[in-house]
Formats: structure tokens, C-alpha cells, sequence
């Protein structure tokens, strides 16, 4: 039902057409259209053919179509507006500087696509700049006077750019894509986004790629669309075949227990833990640290050159463990996560599906287990709900969780006196960047700690 109430809205928001899968599938890139240049691009980058939803959007993307694409997390979404774009820009006698716009929600999934966008561009000095926070804005402004081809941005920071930086406009813009478009069509960016596309030209092919997509009408209609044509590769909402999915049910109070449990199970795997607020990142990598588990964080309040540094010290495994907020959800491909661990449930069920899709990719298999409290059980039935299957329950001797429990509620209390006598506990000022990505006002989880804590201590002595 949810499926046919969207076609329908995407029509009304502009005649969009809902494609049927082709008999037969291109096998090549060749095969699809693209040009000898990029094809070396593709094999070189060991693209061995195009993925499902690059064999269905690209021949309507070449046909000059507007795009609606929906596909599974790591299915290739990037490839898929990369290749026409870089396509059409060949096709011009002199290749036009700031051809084309991608948007991103984050600065991490924004830096990923400029590096995919220069491999396969490099044998044709394609020049791509990235306008995100946290990086200074001279650097950016440098990049921008050498006239890229393509530019990758954060709402907010190419809105500061268009506002603030002489002679740069994208008044000739001829591409504009929205990466995890249903992200950057929530009221968040919405006013960033309304001021760039009130200055950007009508006349342009525009692309919505994500791996789930909002339902309102209003929102479609926002991106200018034109008759666009609606690639839809998996159901709306779905996880790839080769996930296992598993959850524990837990009292809150021990969901530490239950973490240490599951990674004494997979020693040495590459894994990622979502929690749901930036003090907690680091709180939980103290405590992990200090049970001898090699954890660093990422969070929406780290300067971007530690975020970068931090997926950088993941992806060379110098940690095996990253701890995030759903800053770290959205399009990255990190190569080798072996489990997401689901620390908190998210509140937004959408995020379930973009946080496990950061395991098994391109195929490979993966494993993704949620530790669900008492009080975020019907958050779950909702996540089950979007799915449409239960997922398996893991049964687990408590006595054997028991037995960690005072190991680690000693290392917990050592990292809230490391974070204290760090000053980690004095709230931050956030940056109009940092409010894009994450969101503002979000709970202090690391004063709740301390309070509690503090009351405890009152209570003993009282006792005494």
C-alpha cells in the first residue's frame, strides 16, 4: 500500500513515471552507453560491471531524464549520477567549469563522492572541489577561484559560499544532485536549500538519489523536479539478503553487560556501534578503552580533521572499533565492517536501514544486532513494522553477563573522571555546521551519568 501511495504522489509531483525492470539487464558499462574513457575509469576502479541500479538509472539519465532513485545502501547509487554527469561534461568541445552541484547531508559522505568523482575523472583532468564545515573557508575559496567541474557540498557551507565568496555563482549549473535526498528534504536543511535552489538555473537535470525516500508531495515538488523518472531497484524500505540481523531484549541498566558480551564474541572484527548522542560516543570508547578493546569515536561535535582522523584510524583497523552517532549512517562505505551494533535503537526507524546498510556491501555478508531496553521496545516494533518481518530474538545466559558487570561499571566510573578532569563535561558552543549534521539540542547523556553518580555517592554516605 505504501509503495502505491508513493508512486502516486511522485507522478503529482511531476508526472514521474515508475519504470518496469528491463527483460534483460546491461552486463557492461559499455553496454549501457558510457563512453571508452570512463569504462577504463570503471575497470581501473575494479568496477567489474554496473550494479543494479546503475544499469537501470544511467540510460535514463543519458536520455537527459530527471531521477528518483531508491536502492539498498552500498548498491551503487554513487556511480549511478557520476558517470552520466562526467559523460556529459566529455561530450562538450570545452568542458564547462561548475558543470555540476551534488549535495550531501554530511561532510564525511560529501569528501567520499568527491574522491569517486576524481578516480573516475582523473584520466580526463576532471577538477572537483568540497565545501563542507569545519575546514577553512580560504582553503575552500582557493579551490573554488581554480574553477572545478564539479562541486560537492554541505548545504549550509555552499550557502555561505554563494552568499560571501566573490565571483563564485552557479548561475551556469547544469547538474544538480541531492545525495541521501530524503536527509536534505527534511525540514533541517530546508531553508539552506530553498536559498540555493532559488538562486541556481531552472533550466538543469536534477537527481534524487537515497537508500529511502520521504513520502511528501511538497518535498518533491521543492526540488524542481521535471517529469522525472523513478528508479526504484528494492523495496522502499530493505536490508540486503546477506545481513543477519539479531536483537537482545535487555533492562536497561546492564545494556554495557550486553555489549562487552557481544564483542568478546567477534574479537578482532571490524565494527561500528551507533548510540544516539555525541557524549555518549566518547563516554562508551573511555569505558571500552579501558577494558582493553581498541575503540575511538566520532561524533558531530569533533573538529573535522579528528572525525577524519578517527574513520581513517577504522579503516586502516589501528581501531577495530568505531563508536558513532548517525552522523557516521549515511553513504559511507567504509570496506570490511563486519557488525553494526545498534547501542541505542534509533527513534527514526528510516535509521535502522541506513545504519546496517554500513555492512554487508557490494555482496559481502555482514551481521547487525540492536540491544533494545525496555523502553525502546515499541521504537523496535516500528523498525520491525518498516521492514515487514520479526526480526530473531538472541537468547543469552544472564549469569555470564552478570559476571562483567563489576569489571565494567569500574571502567565506566574511570572514564567519567577522565572526562570530567578534561573539561568534557562543559557543554560545547555548536557551530552552524555542526547543527546541519546532527541536529541541535540534543540530551547531554554524560550529565545524566554524572548526576546519577553523584546521587549514588550521597546515598552511601548517608547510609554510613
Amino acid at each position: 500500500m505504501a509503495k502505491e501511495v508513493e508512486e502516486e504522489q511522485v507522478a503529482a509531483a511531476g508526472g514521474g513515471e515508475v519504470q518496469p525492470e528491463p527483460a534483460r539487464r546491461a552486463s557492461t558499462f559499455a553496454e549501457l552507453g558510457i563512453c571508452p574513457e570512463l569504462v577504463a575509469a570503471c575497470d581501473a576502479m575494479g568496477w567489474r560491471g554496473p550494479t543494479r541500479i546503475q544499469a537501470e538509472a544511467i540510460p535514463h539519465a543519458l536520455e537527459g531524464r530527471d531521477l528518483i532513485g531508491l536502492g539498498q545502501t552500498g548498491s551503487g547509487k554513487t556511480g549511478a549520477f557520476a558517470l552520466p554527469i562526467i559523460q556529459a561534461l566529455l561530450k562538450q568541445e570545452k568542458p564547462q567549469t561548475l558543470f555540476a552541484c551534488v549535495l550531501s547531508p554530511t561532510r564525511e559522505l560529501a569528501l567520499q563522492i568527491s574522491t569517486q568523482f576524481d578516480a573516475l575523472g582523473s584520466a580526463v583532468s576532471l577538477r572537483s572541489a568540497v565545501l563542507v564545515g569545519g575546514v577553512d573557508r580560504v582553503q575552500q575559496t582557493i579551490m573554488l577561484a581554480k574553477r572545478p567541474h564539479i562541486v560537492v557540498a554541505t548545504p549550509g557551507r555552499l550557502l555561505d559560499h554563494l552568499t560571501d565568496t566573490k565571483g563564485f555563482s552557479l548561475n551556469k549549473l547544469k547538474y544538480l544532485v541531492l545525495d541521501e535526498a530524503d536527509k536534505l528534504l527534511n525540514v533541517e536543511f530546508q531553508k539552506s536549500l530553498d536559498d540555493i535552489l532559488n538562486v541556481i538555473p531552472k533550466e538543469r537535470k536534477t537527481y534524487l538519489f537515497s537508500a529511502t525516500m520521504t513520502n511528501k508531495v511538497t518535498k518533491l515538488q521543492r526540488a524542481c523536479l521535471r517529469n522525472p523518472v523513478k528508479v526504484e531497484v528494492d523495496s522502499k524500505y530493505s536490508t540486503v539478503d546477506t545481513l543477519r540481523q539479531e536483537f537482545y531484549f535487555i533492562p536497561a541498566d546492564y545494556k554495557d553487560c550486553y555489549l562487552v558480551h557481544v564483542l568478546n564474541e567477534m574479537p578482532g572484527s571490524m565494527i561500528m556501534i551507533f548510540v544516539r548522542t555525541c557524549e555518549s560516543t566518547r563516554l562508551l570508547a573511555l569505558t571500552l578503552r579501558n577494558l582493553r578493546f581498541k575503540a575511538i569515536s566520532i561524533s558531530g561535535q569533533m573538529s573535522q580533521d579528528k572525525r577524519l582522523g578517527a574513520l581513517n584510524r577504522f579503516k586502516t583497523k589501528d581501531c577495530n572499533i568505531l563508536i558513532c552517532t548517525d552522523v557516521a549512517s549515511r553513504g559511507l562505505d567504509i570496506q570490511g565492517v563486519d557488525a553494526v551494533i545498534n547501542y541505542d535503537t534509533p527513534v527514526n526507524s528510516k535509521d535502522y536501514v541506513h545504519r546496517v546498510g554500513r555492512t554487508a556491501r557490494a555482496g559481502n555478508t555482514g551481521y547487525a544486532v540492536s540491544l533494545v531496553n525496555q523502553y525502546e521496545a515499541e521504537w523496535f516494533k516500528t523498525i520491525e513494522n518498516l521492514l515487514g518481518f520479526k526480526i530473531p530474538k538472541r537468547e543469552v545466559d544472564v549469569a555470564e553477563i552478570m559476571i562483567l558487570r563489576e569489571r565494567i561499571s569500574d571502567s565506566k566510573r574511570i572514564a567519567l573522571t577522565t572526562m570530567k578532569e578534561s573539561g568534557a563535561h562543559k557543554k560545547k558552543r555548536r557551530t552552524d555546521d555542526d547543527e546541519e549534521e546532527e541536529g541541535a539540542n540534543r540530551p547531554c547523556f554524560f550529565q545524566k551519568i554524572q548526576a546519577l553518580q553523584e546521587i549514588k555517592t550521597v546515598k552511601a554516605s548517608e547510609s554510613k
